[in-house]
């Protein structure tokens, strides 16, 4: 089995025990790792959204969140629009994102997992709204239509994925021209330990998986969107690192200085060009020579 059906497969079986958790009136699931297997919110996950947000959604939604985020507070989404969440889990963002949008807009949220995707289902129910849809599915391969959506959304999933630039790219093709990416994510800046990178345990903590930012902005570079761009809202000190290893080796727990202020959640921007526009997309490892950049 590859290393990215291992992260997949992690994946599944932690966030479907974490929907499973609220489904019979647990505690915020949280992001993962340590603080979440003790029923605890990591600090990746806390004060993510305000009282008024939390009204507006069925207390389930909430306590599902595994999210770094609020992307529905800084994409700018306006009424009529068409909105994608990448990883919607149970569907916090998502209902968010079809109040934004209103009657004439369209919310949908894709999933991979379940248990995930009833506790959305059933969080949809309860919130009486109809402009939702929600879609079993990865994110590497979404199945919708290209051009068809004007904003993707996504709180703290593209980390998860072992396949970062085939998401970029699918996102890119779903887009309409002019459509709109805006995520939250965790990044890093500078270099990280290896032994925290290949840890599969932290991987779906959301830290191991993250990109360093200028990484980030690459890619999006690479699967053609313009204006990249990451804002950071929170960066994560030497007492959230011990948070996020608390559960972990001794040789894992002596690495928490060495990742003092590397980590950071971060609202990541990029558009994908306007009608008329000819999107250059280039292949990362060719340095863009003409024999490997495609318009």
């Amino acid at each position: 089995m590859n290393a990215d059906m291992d992260v997949k497969d992690v994946v599944k079986t932690r966030y479907g025990a974490a929907a499973e958790r609220v489904t019979r009136g647990g505690a915020n699931a949280c992001c993962g790792g340590a603080a979440a297997a003790l029923g605890q919110c990591d600090p990746i996950t806390s004060n993510l959204y305000d009282a008024a947000q939390a009204a507006n959604v069925p207390a389930e939604a909430m306590l599902a969140s595994l999210g770094c985020g609020n992307p529905t507070a800084l994409a700018e989404l306006q009424e009529g629009e068409t909105v994608l969440d990448l990883g919607s889990g149970g569907g916090i963002d998502v209902l968010l994102s079809a109040r934004r949008v209103g009657p004439t807009g369209m919310a949908f949220g894709l999933d991979m997992t379940d248990q995930m995707l009833a506790l959305a289902d059933e969080n949809k129910r309860k919130s009486g709204l109809s402009n939702v849809h929600f879609l079993k599915g990865e994110i590497e391969n979404i199945p919708l239509p290209s051009n068809s959506v004007d904003v993707i959304i996504s709180n703290c999933v593209i980390n998860l994925s072992g396949d970062k630039d085939r998401v970029l790219s699918e996102a890119f093709r779903v887009l309409k021209p002019g459509g709109r990416f805006a995520v939250s994510d965790v990044v890093v800046r500078g270099d990280v330990p290896d032994a925290i990178r290949h840890n599969m345990d932290l991987w779906i903590g959301c830290v191991a998986g993250a990109l360093q930012d200028t990484e980030y902005l690459a890619k999006l570079a690479a699967a053609g969107f313009e204006a990249a761009e990451i804002e950071v809202t929170r960066v994560y000190s030497v007492e959230d690192a011990r948070e996020f290893l608390a559960n972990e080796s001794a040789d894992l727990q002596a690495l928490a200085r060495q990742v003092d202020g590397k980590f950071a959640s971060g609202f990541v921007r990029a558009r994908k060009p306007g009608p008329g526009r000819v999107a250059i997309v280039k292949d990362p490892g060719c340095g863009c020579a003409p024999s490997c950049c495609t318009r």
